[in-house]
């Protein structure tokens, strides 16, 4: 007796639901907070001023027209286009199926949010607003916080996340 030939299940594909929103939504708000605080920044302390808070922190104005550490210096157009390739990449991840974990959306989303955020300053002025400045660290803003959280919620959620079971196991 011949059997019927199977059908594979359809692969789901990326889709922006309803309940996805609020991830929009956060990096929105990271934007919004990173954009808001630098305005604050530019005009409230001088170039190259800082006011000390609470020891060990102190803001700051510098500005940076590289990239993380203030490696890649001068190198906007690239930058420009990476932070592109990259917030693409961000925006098919945040929507796949395969990262459908609400931790693995929280960390896409934050890293979106700090992406786009450093991303205006870098076109509007060639340069990104760093105002956060702790001891023996380089200066930075609530963008690259959102994005260093990001990542380690996102590496901490695919850590955590079950690996499928191999046949054989």
């Amino acid at each position: 007796m011949e059997s019927a030939p199977t059908r594979e299940a359809p692969r789901q594909r990326a889709a922006i639901r309803p309940q996805d929103g609020w991830f929009l939504v956060l990096a929105f708000a990271v934007i919004g907070a990173d954009q808001a605080v630098k305005w604050l920044i530019r005009q409230t302390i001088e170039r190259g001023d800082s006011l000390a808070v609470v020891w060990p922190l102190k803001l700051v104005h510098v500005t940076n027209s590289g990239a993380a550490f203030g490696m890649f210096q001068g190198a906007g157009p690239l930058l420009v286009m990476t932070s592109i390739l990259g917030m693409i990449a961000i925006v098919v991840f945040l929507f796949n199926p395969s990262f459908a974990h609400p931790l693995m959306r929280l960390g896409l989303a934050l890293m979106l949010g700090g992406a786009v955020g450093n991303l205006i300053d870098r076109v509007k002025d060639g340069e990104v607003v760093d105002f956060v400045k702790v001891p023996n660290f380089p200066a930075f803003n609530v963008a690259d916080s959102a994005i260093t959280i990001g990542v380690l919620v996102l590496v901490w959620a695919m850590l955590r996340e079950p690996q499928p079971s191999q046949p054989g196991d």
